[in-house]
């Protein structure tokens, strides 16, 4: 039964994905300024400070 609901739920997030609406959140590793570097290593300006809304 799991199985089928972990189908159901991967197909439902390759479709976000397709359709663009996924959202990846950079993860902060400085702390916040107006300049800040991300986990990846890119350094990116920083234009809001929270995520309440999602």
């Amino acid at each position: 039964m799991y199985e089928k609901m972990q189908q159901h739920l991967q197909s439902e997030l390759a479709a976000i994905q397709e359709a663009g609406l996924y959202k990846n959140e950079r993860i902060i590793v400085t702390p916040q300024k107006a300049e800040i570097k991300v986990k990846s290593g890119q350094e990116v300006l920083n234009f809001c400070a929270n995520n309440y809304l999602g």
